[in-house]
């Protein structure tokens, strides 16, 4: 939202806004001329309102909403306010999946960034190089991450789609699976004939999603007769993966990635397919690949503590999970530890097995409790029902109901040479940060 925001402040527009908390983000707003109110109620809406704009966490019963209901003014969700933008520049990009989303489009905007383009670019993380979750360009290109979550893909009108992966998540509102694949045939069919839609080719039953559709198709992955493939890859000291890059069967250059773990091979190779169609050369793909280090939360690097060094992560999916641990059993450690923040109600239940089985990964587990974001507790499940699942695979596992307390058994506990990840998609990061504010 606050990254739309900017857009329109930068366009003319008034603009007015609440949050929970104050934050970078409400202050950044409010230095770019943005009205600002922490809190919701209707009288944060302005007598002269033309139009309301609300996120996927907004319920029909929030203040505003209702306020904006009762005055009859034109609502429109995030995902649709996004889609008319789009609908402004000459190309557009929407990157989809059930993860690598952040993280791919980053790597594009440092791609266009290594080859002097100027694009509008809006991700879901914090990027040191466009100082924020927004960039303001041209209205040649715009680049931008596209969420399943409640079908808001399905209000966008990009020209060229990324479908990183298709897994099980958000299960409060898809049914299953099959659901959600049938949401994402839906995103795919938005391209139009002249589009491209650039797809990970090791998706089970493919072909579900792209029969018969209008657009040209290229994919990337580990078989042959992907477009776009990764052979002889290596990982330096630091788990950053380089491999030869094969397109159509041929090799056509050597890359090399500032970034650590397996998952960011395939990521790379949907940001270079989409680049590629955006006719940068491959000196800025190399240049803009290598020098990105990773948003803010992925896999990222916070300090060190007697010895301990302390990653960060947003993983909260079992796939995420998976990733970023197998990309940990590549950097320098004697003993890998992670704290996990298990990510809403729903998932937790849903996932179970798969939550167990993914941080089974790590010598040592430490679970602290469920964060609720949008959600209630009402389905009686709880970090402890992890921890039990956990320990039946024979893992170390430890439940704190307090951040004080998972500190206090860090110090206590981790030696020299550990690794220690801090993981989730919610507050968990203030773990890390308070030990090395110590």
């Amino acid at each position: 939202m606050s990254g739309l925001a900017e857009i329109l402040l930068q366009e003319g527009f008034a603009v007015s806004g609440s949050d929970a908390h104050e934050s970078e983000l409400t202050a950044r707003l409010q230095s770019k001329g943005a009205t600002i109110f922490i809190g919701q109620r209707a009288a944060n809406i302005p007598e002269k309102t033309e139009v309301v704009v609300y996120t996927a966490a907004i319920h029909p019963d929030n203040p505003e909403f209702a306020e904006a209901v009762r005055r009859q003014i034109p609502i429109l969700t995030r995902a649709e306010l996004l889609g008319e933008m789009m609908r402004n520049y000459h190309q557009a990009v929407a990157v989809s999946g059930t993860h690598g989303k952040t993280t791919t489009t980053s790597m594009l905007t440092e791609i266009l960034l290594a080859a002097g383009e100027d694009p509008t670019i809006s991700v879901g993380g914090m990027l040191d190089s466009i100082g924020g979750n927004i960039r303001i360009g041209g209205p040649e290109l715009f680049v931008t991450e596209a969420c399943e979550y409640t079908n808001s893909f399905l209000s966008f009108f990009p020209t060229i789609e990324i479908i990183l992966n298709v897994e099980a998540d958000h299960l409060d509102f898809f049914k299953d699976l099959d659901d959600i694949r049938h949401s994402f045939r839906l995103f795919a069919e938005k391209l139009p004939e002249s589009g491209l839609l650039i797809i990970n080719g090791e998706i089970a039953h493919l072909e579900e999603l792209t029969k018969d559709l209008p657009c040209r198709i290229v994919t990337f992955g580990d078989s042959e007769n992907s477009t776009y493939r990764a052979e002889n890859i290596v990982y330096d000291q630091y788990a950053r993966p380089s491999y030869d890059l094969i397109v159509n069967g041929k090799k056509e250059d050597h890359i090399s990635l500032g970034v650590t773990g397996r998952h960011n091979v395939w990521n790379s190779l949907a940001a270079i397919g989409a680049a590629r169609e955006l006719g940068i050369p491959m000196e800025a793909v190399k240049k803009g690949l290598a020098g990105f280090s990773g948003p803010h939360r992925r896999f990222e690097k916070k300090g060190e503590l007697g010895g301990i060094t302390i990653i960060d992560d947003y993983a909260h999916h079992p796939q995420e999970i998976q990733a970023t641990l197998s990309a940990a059993a590549n950097y320098p450690h004697k003993r890998l530890l992670c704290i996990f923040q298990p990510h809403t109600y729903t998932r937790t239940k849903a996932l179970m097995d798969e939550f167990a089985q993914a941080l089974s990964a790590a010598d040592e587990v430490i679970l602290a409790d469920i964060y609720p974001a949008r959600e209630t507790d009402n389905l009686g499940i709880s970090s402890q029902d992890l921890a039990e699942k956990i320990r039946e695979r024979g893992t170390s596992v430890h439940y704190f109901p307090s951040f004080d307390e998972i500190e206090r058994f860090i110090l206590q506990h981790c030696i020299n040479g550990d690794l220690l990840i801090t993981m989730g998609a919610g507050d968990i990061v203030k773990v890390g940060e308070r030990l090395l504010g110590q």
